[in-house]
């Protein structure tokens, strides 16, 4: 009796813990979800798209919070960032990246 009892909790013990790391993983799943949805609705492609949904897909990153212009905002930032832009120059792509659909 008392070994059906140990194996029993054992068993709801590996089922805990089994569906604890599935909620992780789906908890993972719906954050690239979220970040591909964003960007598709900004319509970024290639160095763009990879610095947004690196930024986003980050334990730290707030972007779940922003609203759709301040995402558009960083990825465009982050763009000028990775192209070294300074002055006009920035000013002019900053405008650019900003307006497009």
């Amino acid at each position: 009796m008392k070994m059906k009892i140990l194996a029993m909790t054992a068993l709801c013990a590996m089922m805990v813990a089994g569906s604890a790391g599935a909620a992780e993983k789906s908890a993972q799943q719906k954050k690239m979800t979220q970040c591909n949805s964003m960007a598709s609705t900004q319509s970024l492609k290639g160095d763009a798209r990879k610095s947004f949904m690196s930024s986003c897909l980050k334990k730290d990153s707030n972007m779940a919070g922003m609203t759709p212009q301040q995402m558009k905002m960083k990825s465009c930032n982050n763009e000028a960032g990775q192209k070294a832009l300074k002055g006009d120059a920035r000013k002019s792509f900053m405008s650019s990246c900003l307006k497009k659909s």
